[in-house]
């Protein structure tokens, strides 16, 4: 039908041209409008990539149109304030108006139906108490660190120089700066743009970036440099990410500049590979024999990794080799399925790697269950944005927040969901210059420290609310949940807590006890298949 209408109009516009020829000239300016949607159309029927233009010549291209608009049509006309994903519009909105310092507070109540089930809330106490946020920090260092860190509550996750440019890499760590919080550099390793003043924790990734051989293994010498950096507090080995565990990645050759060549001591004129897995490490005991090595190497800085949770015999079987060798991290980072990423296979991010609050509870338990708890502090990340999210995961085992999605808002991200197209309207996770140029750094680096501040502030206040005066009192059973219309249940109730060293005796509780039997300092495989 539509073949038929295009044909219709490309005679009446010939028969018109005629016309207009013989008796009024002057319409034929009227070409100007009709001969392209004639040339369209045409090509349309004659291309073989697409068949909806073949079929639909012109018309079909509004298809393609709405596909390409289709979030933001979503984020401005059709989402609510609460089904917005990944983050819903009302937390957006908090964190930009956090960012620029404005009014954020709400009118008239709450939106959320309480009676839903997964209603969550903090019981208030008869006795508040005035909290500081200023007194919110968490010293991280273990019986081994020479130089612990005292660390903001709230701080800048992984996003490397690459992955978002270099205004904003620059404009957040000029904000952290500001407001006396760490920035993580990513596993891109540390770029002059990293290098503002702010505090920095240094990711080192499967690809050794920063600190890598010619041939891509761990670099002893250069590492050893670039650690004594003062502005690096520390140190995070990257043993995989929420949003695509267990996949590595891959910087192609055409995408590699001299400038990024030198940041990752790569070669130009080759693909920049970041394979799956660790090259310094095979078993439990070489990998921490490789913590104790960058502790010493960086002169006594914390070290720590970070994961997503995947095979629980794994992560006890590191357990077990603390235990073995009294070698313990200084911190743990734990990130969930739902964590954030410039790129990921859909299949990874829908469908690899478990959510953040099972993940986060299972090695707090598994920490406290071997007796190592005291001696290693938990950080999370995965949508933070909010003060009562913060709160929520340190009440449940955590210690030290991260965000990365909620600092790109408070750059000005509108999650446009283009992070990985190199077209990011704010400039803020693209390598396109004219993109890029849009970003003012004097103006974002101050949203990223009021956004911070205003958001640990929200904390304190919480906190006081609550009658409690730090972090560290926080409890599972401070967090309420909803499970059914008329019935309420604490996350002490909802989730099983282990006991200090109950896995380290004879009574290991049913649930753990089977990934605890079948776990080995000596290797990553089942205890079976090593016996075998």
């Amino acid at each position: 039908m539509i073949k038929k209408v295009f044909w219709i109009f490309t005679a009446m516009v010939g028969i018109g041209s005629v016309l207009a020829y013989l008796f009024f000239p002057p319409l034929l300016w009227l070409l100007v409008i009709f001969l392209p949607i004639i040339f369209l159309g045409l090509k349309d029927m004659t291309q073989t990539s697409h068949t909806i233009l073949r079929n639909y010549p012109v018309l079909g291209h509004f298809r393609y149109l709405l596909e390409e608009i289709r979030p933001e049509i979503n984020q401005y006309f059709v989402e609510s304030n609460h089904d917005g994903r990944p983050f819903a519009r009302e937390d957006r909105t908090l964190v930009y108006q956090r960012a620029k310092g404005v009014l954020d507070t709400l009118p008239f109540g709450t939106q959320k139906n309480v009676y839903e089930h997964g209603y969550e809330w903090v019981n208030h106490s008869w006795k508040p108490v005035e909290v500081d946020p200023k007194d919110l920090r968490v010293t991280i260092g273990g019986p081994d660190c020479k130089k612990p860190y005292s660390a903001s509550i709230l701080n800048i996750s992984a996003m490397s120089y690459g992955a978002l440019s270099q205004p904003a890499i620059m404009a957040l760590n000029q904000g952290a700066k500001m407001g006396g919080f760490a920035h993580n550099t990513g596993e891109g390793s540390v770029s002059p743009y990293h290098q503002k003043g702010g505090d920095l924790i240094w990711q080192i990734g499967t690809g050794y970036f920063g600190c890598r051989t010619a041939d891509g293994n761990f670099n002893e010498e250069t590492f050893a440099k670039k650690a004594q950096l003062d502005e690096i507090k520390m140190i995070e080995i990257k043993i995989s990410q929420g949003a695509k565990p267990g996949h590595g990645g891959i910087l192609p050759a055409a995408k590699l500049t001299e400038e990024i060549a030198e940041i990752r001591h790569v070669p130009m004129g080759e693909d920049v590979m970041s394979p799956p897995a660790h090259k310094a490490f095979s078993t439990p005991l070489e990998f921490v024999g490789f913590i104790k090595k960058l502790r010493d190497l960086s002169g006594g800085k914390p070290v720590g990794f970070k994961f997503c949770v995947g095979r629980r015999r794994e992560f006890l079987a590191v357990c077990k080799a603390m235990l073995k060798t009294g070698i313990t991290p200084d911190f743990i980072t734990v990130d969930g399925g739902e964590g954030g990423t410039g790129a990921a296979p859909l299949e990874y991010s829908n469908s690899i790697g478990c959510p953040l609050m099972e993940g986060l509870i299972f090695v707090h338990n598994s920490l406290v269950g071997s007796g190592l708890r005291d001696k290693i502090k938990i950080i999370t990340s995965s949508k933070v944005s909010t003060g009562y999210g913060i709160i929520k995961r340190l009440a449940v085992g955590a210690d030290v927040c991260y965000s990365a999605r909620a600092m790109m808002m408070a750059l000005g991200c509108i999650q446009a969901l283009k992070c990985n197209s190199n077209k990011c309207p704010t400039g803020v996770a693209t390598q396109d210059s004219a993109l890029a140029k849009g970003l003012v750094v004097d103006d974002k680096n101050k949203r990223v420290a009021n956004f911070h501040k205003e958001t640990v502030e929200s904390v304190a206040e919480m906190l006081g609310s609550m009658g409690l005066e730090h972090t560290s009192e926080l409890r599972p059973w401070h967090v309420m949940r909803r499970v059914n219309p008329t019935e309420t249940k604490h996350y002490g109730e909802l989730y099983r807590y282990l006991k200090p060293g109950v896995l380290c005796g004879d009574d290991i509780p049913a649930h753990y006890k089977r990934a605890w039997d079948s776990a080995c300092p000596t290797s990553f495989d089942h205890v079976t298949l090593i016996k075998k």
